[in-house]
């Protein structure tokens, strides 16, 4: 299966290197190679090699320069074919992508004069040179898509791939369950909702009086992630902060403090400490509501009684989460979770993925059965009180088609994707001019083909 993931191994690493880490080139323009149209320059062999070294490949000089070679070589393959299949990927379709990436490298560097500095390019030309990568990614990637748009694999060719296996080197599925839940949320939380405002306040009148609100968020804050750097969450775009945090954070002025702000995860005050462009760098102090003792006992009792009507058949596990669970996405499914990930909206998990208090309650239970109520945490960190019940589960077991059959499926498409990319990339190279400089010719891969 290893195998299976070079080609898009290769691509991928010329293209996240060249994208993480554009620069000047300070070389001499020397042609290291041509592929039909298309030139590698020494240049563009000698910066993927010191960011390969920074990245810790720690392969001799000439054999991770052979490397970086055979990466680019098979690139510009892809990128003459695109010239003489006239596919043309515009400023328009990469613009959205280049502005996350440039966004990126600001926030890296820590600030737009801090970039300029670093690649001793003005903003204009980096954003100019990160283009230029972007178009070529997105060029590349069209070419496979339209060479692999036919690909299929049937079920014998499944079969048979799978029968070619060595079972040893089958890989381990480990154990999964499907899960239906019951959430009660802490009753009177609007009392422990209050209270957590209050203590905010309190706290915002203080960093106003003169306290500083780093040594604050240190002593208080209630967000893991950054409390121990004074509240600082970094440079970050308004996509990646909940809307009701951006929306505060973008209209402050510097060092000054927000009023309460509420998101799902409780209620923040928030100081801007600088703004580039879409980026702002904020530090904010997290407090969440607090369940009393006696809050919790009523929700457990509470969950008690309704598993209580299940487990004697006075209603089903489903009505009751319908009825009663404040859980709103497993809710509309009877209490039957479902993963949170858009593109994989499963309803299997691993037990590695349940929080802790799942998993205690969860590893224990027979199938079908439902746990004792029990305080957790939801997907956003609050407290709730849940019961569990095991509906399904799968052994860990080494991958077989009756229970994998979409992981070996994907597995056996990558195989015969990469064979098909393989044997087009050799195809390719014998009806096409290409030209080594001698500096390179030793590289033993250039045996298979590329020397003319």
């Amino acid at each position: 299966m290893k195998q299976g993931f070079r080609f898009f191994l290769t691509i991928a690493a010329i293209l996240i290197l060249w994208t993480a880490n554009v620069r000047s080139q300070v070389l001499v323009e020397a042609v290291a190679a041509n592929v039909g149209n298309e030139v590698v320059f020494l240049s563009d062999i000698e910066n993927m090699v010191s960011d390969a070294r920074r990245s810790g490949n720690r392969l001799p000089p000439d054999d991770l320069r052979c490397e970086v070679l055979q990466q680019i070589l098979i690139s510009k393959l892809f990128l003459d074919q695109a010239r003489i299949d006239s596919i043309i990927v515009t400023d328009a379709d990469i613009e959205g992508e280049l502005n996350v990436r440039l966004n990126e490298a600001i926030r890296s560097a820590g600030s737009e004069e801090a970039l300029i500095s670093y690649f001793g390019k003005s903003l204009t030309e980096i954003r100019q040179d990160i283009r230029k990568v972007l178009i070529e990614q997105a060029t590349v990637m069209e070419v496979q898509r339209s060479l692999g748009q036919n690909i299929k694999i049937t079920p014998n060719e499944l079969r048979r791939y799978y029968s070619s296996i060595n079972k040893d080197s089958l890989p381990v599925i480990p154990q999964k369950v499907e899960l239906s839940v019951i959430q009660l949320d802490p009753p009177q939380n609007e009392e422990n909702r209050a209270e957590a405002r209050q203590r905010l306040l309190d706290l915002r009148s203080q960093i106003l009086e003169g306290r500083s609100f780093n040594v604050l968020a240190i002593m208080y804050s209630e967000d893991p992630g950054s409390a121990t750097n004074g509240g600082e969450l970094g440079f970050m775009m308004r996509g990646e902060l909940e809307k009701p945090y951006a929306d505060a954070a973008f209209s402050l002025t510097k060092n000054t403090v927000s009023r309460i702000v509420e998101s799902r995860y409780g209620f923040h005050i928030i100081q801007l400490i600088d703004r580039n462009g879409d980026l702002v760098n904020t530090r904010h102090i997290l407090i969440k509501p607090k369940v009393k003792p006696e809050q919790a006992a009523i929700a457990l009792a509470r969950l008690d009684s309704i598993s209580d009507l299940v487990r004697k058949d006075s209603m089903t596990f489903a009505t009751a989460a319908i009825r009663f669970s404040t859980h709103k996405e497993s809710r509309i499914n009877g209490g039957k979770l479902v993963s949170t990930n858009p593109s994989d909206r499963t309803t299997w998990f691993t037990l590695e993925e349940l929080n802790p208090e799942m998993y205690v309650k969860v590893r224990d239970l027979k199938l079908g059965e439902i746990s004792e109520p029990f305080r957790t945490t939801d997907e956003n960190g609050n407290t709730v009180f849940r019961v569990v019940r095991l509906d399904n589960e799968i052994a860990a077991h080494r991958a077989n088609l009756k229970d994998d059959y979409q992981t070996l499926h994907s597995a056996a498409m990558m195989k015969k994707q990469t064979k098909t990319y393989d044997d087009w990339v050799q195809k390719k190279i014998a009806i096409t001019y290409i030209r080594i400089s001698d500096e390179f010719k030793s590289c033993p891969f250039l045996k298979r083909g590329w020397l003319k």
